[in-house]
């Protein structure tokens, strides 16, 4: 069935002088990872708990679909996206390294080399790996290599290429790649090289496919969480600490309180660590001097083995009921709301003080109150401005802990609050202001998302609607709606509203402004709305006869900038819209 499973890392997979091709079925769907995958790969490669070897990144399944061993192919089964977005960064590196004024031989060489992973060697009109062919993904990959310099195709730029992921991807590197300097790119390019992946080879589809269901049906490899437990457990029963029925007990109570999704779990465990590092019965010796994913089992090993494994128990258990409070809070909880803000805007990385200082001073309610008021305005400027960087935010948090034992017979917001204003951990207004009056919504919707909603609770009454209320499927009510549409037709009407008939003006206005802060609302109908006319989006009611376009109860289309009340809509008003929002905004997330 396996014919081969190999650790291979990423300059092996991609080696210039390998005459392979890695050929994407041509019936499989388009490019769909979207910017957290880019981020989460870019973080493991860069992070600070990459290792010399580098990190492992994955697993992918290919079919050997080529006798001749001079030219293998070698056709990709699972692992698609993730092998794109390598060939993604390498080509953003390529297009960066290419812009060095000058050159000695050694980086002509490098950018030689680099090209060579990508194209073949002895074929250079060929790329080492071929997409699908749905929706111009081949096409859009062949523009991109050209654009960074590594291919010649002389086709024509595909139509609409910027609003598909394959290019975002691409665009999301670059920019990423633009404020460092040509030593840091050389320095992330080794540890993309260093990074590895185990690459399984099987002789048949039909094998594919059952390793394929065989993996996702036993869940294997076994998450962290999984390891740790049975480790604990059975040295608590070796030592006959506790009765394994009992202590199994305590431990499924743990993991319900953490929830089934591993992404928690882990996060629970290297926080724990993370918080409760500076206690003597808790901090162990590790090189890193933090928990990361590369160093948890031999962090939580160590604990069991050479620690006291009962308390650990007992501890994780205890913690686990806070953590809780953070992921899924009860209605009568005291901090209810505030735990809720957070989680809604994605301020996990908080979680490492958060356990601390609930623990340590959950007695101070205003103390706990004021900082977790503080820290989910510092996430919306955090999350939008991508400032300070996700890497540096597990050592901003575990700093934080470190100033507070210093401090702990004086702690009070303030000192919280001084500490993360600091320029160095917090974006201040004028990074802030630019984003937010940029393309927000192409940055980061969940926080254009966020921000709309807390600008409508801001005015609101008790009988508003709920605006995070979900679906059957989980999905929010309450979405982004984009006034002036954002699909690629762009109907007659909005053409001659916003550009006098002018299609190709059009389209152009549309690039530029359909994300802006002005042109967005929220509503509980999007796909009622969509693109219709403006004036029809503002009238429209439902088959009671209730206003469910601009029209309806918000706020938001009421009262700023009234979209209930205007007759048409124009670039001017993006403009005028947006500048109100970015001041509500500014105001609403103030730190003070």
């Amino acid at each position: 069935m396996i014919q081969s499973a190999k650790d291979t890392p990423l300059h092996e997979l991609f080696s210039p002088e390998l005459n392979i091709k890695y050929s994407i079925p041509k019936y499989q769907r388009e490019y769909s990872w979207k910017r957290e995958n880019w981020e989460d790969i870019l973080n493991d490669i860069s992070g600070e708990d990459s290792t010399e070897e580098g990190p492992f990144l994955g697993s992918i399944i290919c079919v050997s679909k080529s006798t001749n061993t001079f030219e293998p192919i070698l056709e990709i089964i699972d692992g698609q996206q993730r092998l794109t977005t390598f060939s993604l960064l390498y080509a953003a590196i390529h297009a960066k390294l290419q812009t060095e004024s000058k050159k000695d031989d050694e980086s002509k060489s490098e950018l030689i080399n680099l090209k060579y992973r990508l194209i073949q060697k002895k074929k250079p009109k060929e790329t080492k790996l071929e997409l699908s062919y749905q929706n111009n993904n081949n096409e859009d990959y062949l523009e991109i290599l050209e654009e960074s310099g590594i291919l010649e195709v002389k086709k024509g730029r595909p139509k609409n290429i910027g609003k598909r992921r394959l290019h975002k991807a691409y665009t999301f590197f670059s920019t990423k790649l633009e404020d460092m300097d040509h030593a840091k790119v050389r320095e992330l390019l080794e540890k993309v090289n260093s990074s590895h992946i185990i690459k399984i080879e099987v002789n048949t589809n039909s094998d594919a496919f059952n390793l394929f269901e065989s993996i996702n049906n036993r869940g294997i490899p076994l998450s962290a969480i999984d390891l740790i437990k049975n480790n604990l457990l059975s040295t608590l029963e070796k030592k006959g600490s506790k009765k394994i029925e009992d202590a199994f007990e305590e431990w499924k109570i743990i993991l319900d309180n953490l929830t089934d999704d591993p992404k928690f779990q882990e996060r629970f465990l290297r926080h724990y660590y993370n918080a409760f590092k500076h206690k003597e019965n808790i901090k162990v010796k590790i090189k890193e001097g933090k928990a990361t994913k590369s160093n948890l089992l031999k962090i939580y090993d160590e604990l069991i083995k050479e620690r006291d494994p009962l308390f650990l128990l007992k501890d994780l258990y205890d913690k686990s009921i806070i953590f809780k409070g953070f992921i899924s809070p009860e209605l009568d909880n005291s901090y209810y709301k505030e735990f809720t803000d957070i989680f809604n805007i994605g301020g996990a990385p908080s979680y490492i003080f958060l356990l601390y200082l609930i623990n340590e001073f959950n007695d101070k309610k205003e103390l706990v109150k004021d900082t977790l008021s503080f820290l989910s305005k510092y996430f919306v400027r955090r999350n939008l401005t991508d400032y300070p960087a996700t890497r540096n935010l597990d050592n901003i948090f575990i700093a934080l802990i470190g100033e507070c034992e210093k401090n702990r017979s004086k702690i009070n917001f303030e000192l919280i609050k001084t500490f993360l204003i600091n320029p160095e951990r917090y974006a201040d207004d004028d990074l802030f202001r630019e984003k937010l009056s940029s393309d927000i919504y192409e940055i980061n919707s969940d926080v254009t998302r966020y921000i709309l909603c807390k600008v409508e609770e801001n005015y609101s009454t008790k009988e508003s609607d709920d605006l995070w209320k979900r679906d059957q499927k989980g999905k929010y009510i309450f979405t982004i709606e984009h006034v002036f549409p954002e699909g690629e037709r762009i109907p007659m009407e909005w053409i001659d509203m916003v550009a006098k008939g002018d299609k190709e003006n059009a389209k152009k206005l549309q690039e530029e402004y359909v994300h802006k802060l002005g042109n967005l609302t929220l509503t509980g109908y999007n796909s009622n709305l969509s693109n219709l006319a403006f004036d029809k989006k503002r009238d429209r009611k439902d088959k009671k006869g209730v206003y469910i376009g601009y029209k309806n109860k918000l706020y938001l289309n009421n009262e700023i900038y009234p979209l209930s009340k205007m007759n048409k809509w124009t670039i001017e008003d993006i403009n005028k819209r947006t500048e109100l929002l970015v001041k509500e905004a500014l105001k609403l997330f103030c730190p003070t």
